[in-house]
């Protein structure tokens, strides 16, 4: 069986060119399967039928595993032994209608408008930094992009003429997106009075620039989210994603339709930015059972 597995993950990388995280994936995954098949006394994959891997998955949950882990787990049998079906070594495939538990989705953390309010008012310094990161969280609450996509922000995408910011989302796939008034003033303002200062070289297109005058990164601006998010006092994780969860939420909230909403957040399937309607009934039912007298 180890044989197979070392098989099956040379297949991986050289026929389908994974990355090594996910090879070390499909090897975790399979270990655990191949020690359980260890300890049932089966030493050849043709020995597994359905009942063996059924009781596989009740072991995984019984030590406790992860629903997200088992369906992983689930996933990876199921391509081993597509695998071992074309290289025949087995007749059939036991795992072919196998089934992943359902993955429960967790809604996103929303901030309150008020919490979004408390977050933005943050950066006081009126020179240099505190204009550029008070025009960063202002953009990205405006705008509801990914952090991968504000930082990835040149001059050029931003014209304060027209009230709309150009951006390029996963697989490089452009699209415009409105911003408001006070957005665009603040990265305005930036650009006038804070971002030659900070620059060190000529030529650099990037829109925000860190303190070495480069391209801002990720990482540089999770910190400046974090730092503002404890001056504000707001309690519990916040990230870049935060503010993009909080923008489309608030938007349905007001009265956004749907499709609009995807198209700005840059969803190529409505269906996953459906889970923000969920969010806005939740917040529904809560207001109606705190105010309705016979909630």
């Amino acid at each position: 069986m180890q044989k197979q597995l070392e098989n099956y993950t040379d297949y991986l990388a050289v026929e389908k060119g994974l990355s090594s995280n996910t090879l070390d994936s499909y090897r975790r995954d399979l270990n655990k399967f191949i020690l359980f098949l260890q300890k049932q006394k089966i030493s050849h994959p043709g020995l597994v039928d359905r009942e063996v891997l059924n009781n596989f998955l009740v072991f995984l949950k019984k030590e406790g595993f992860a629903t997200s882990t088992i369906s992983r787990c689930t996933a990876s049998i199921r391509s081993f032994f597509n695998f071992l079906l074309q290289e025949e070594i087995i007749k059939e495939n036991p795992a072919m209608e196998l089934v992943s538990p359902k993955i429960e989705k967790k809604l996103p953390r929303v901030l309150t408008t008020a919490e979004v309010n408390q977050l933005l008012s943050q950066p006081q310094n009126a020179e240099n930094n505190g204009l550029r990161d008070k025009a960063m969280l202002e953009l990205l609450y405006a705008s509801g992009i990914r952090v991968s996509e504000l930082v990835s922000l040149d001059i050029s995408d931003f014209d304060p003429h027209v009230g709309f910011l150009r951006c390029r989302g996963k697989g490089m796939k452009e699209r415009i997106v409105p911003i408001g008034s006070l957005a665009i003033n603040h990265v305005s303002e930036y650009l006038d009075r804070s971002r030659a200062k900070l620059l060190r070289k000529n030529g650099e297109p990037a829109l925000f620039v860190n303190h070495h005058g480069s391209r801002m990164t990720r990482q540089g601006f999770w910190k400046i989210l974090k730092k503002y998010a404890r001056k504000a006092n707001i309690s519990g994780d916040i990230t870049p994603h935060t503010l993009r969860h909080s923008f489309a939420t608030h938007l349905l909230e007001n009265g956004a339709d749907l499709r609009s909403v995807q198209e700005m957040l840059g969803h190529s399937d409505i269906s996953t930015t459906q889970i923000y309607t969920q969010i806005t009934r939740r917040k529904i039912r809560e207001v109606y059972d705190k105010t309705h007298p016979r909630a």
